[in-house]
């Protein structure tokens, strides 16, 4: 897994911002005008998305940027029902093919969410506001012990099918 130092860094970050400055453009168009507070509302949800993604990093543990990611997961799950709405509206048919992409899109932001927030919870480190140099370093033995003890593994699997595969031969000489 990655580790990343600065929410700019973050593809899901990246994704939630190209999303975000696209339908800012795009709720600017005609088709908004006259549909009530639609325009403003995709908007606010779209730019929360990115926002509590960045505002959970920088809050420095683990349970407060898991917390931030179920409300921008939260947000993009607005903004798709928002969507689902334009989508039977008559209002916005010139805009299906449009409405369907953005669903996909904001769809993916989501299973990126999702995936990050489920690797945050097996996860046994609490984020680095609770870092010091023993917390560190006991990290770090454990993800050494964890990598020598798969190699092991590694080494032993090899060694055990190499002494199968050379049982078989001696056994095939034999007959």
């Amino acid at each position: 897994m990655a580790s990343y130092k600065r929410f700019e860094d973050l593809p899901v970050w990246n994704k939630a911002v190209d999303l975000a400055a696209l339908v800012m453009e795009w709720t600017m168009r005609p088709e908004f005008r006259g549909k009530g507070d639609l325009a403003n509302q995709i908007q606010r949800a779209t730019l929360s998305i990115s926002n509590n993604i960045a505002e959970g990093f920088e809050r420095g543990t683990t349970a407060e940027l898991l917390h931030f990611i179920y409300i921008a997961k939260g947000s993009a799950g607005e903004v798709r029902s928002m969507l689902a709405v334009m989508d039977r509206m008559n209002a916005f048919d010139d805009l299906r093919s449009e409405i369907s992409n953005l669903k996909s899109d904001f769809e993916n932001v989501s299973r990126q969410l999702r995936g990050w927030a489920n690797s945050l919870q097996n996860s046994d480190i609490q984020g680095p506001r609770h870092l010091n140099d023993d917390s560190r370093e006991r990290y770090e033995r454990k993800k050494r012990q964890k990598a020598f003890q798969q190699q092991m593994d590694q080494y032993k699997k090899e060694l055990e099918e190499r002494l199968k595969r050379e049982a078989a031969e001696r056994q095939s000489k034999m007959e």
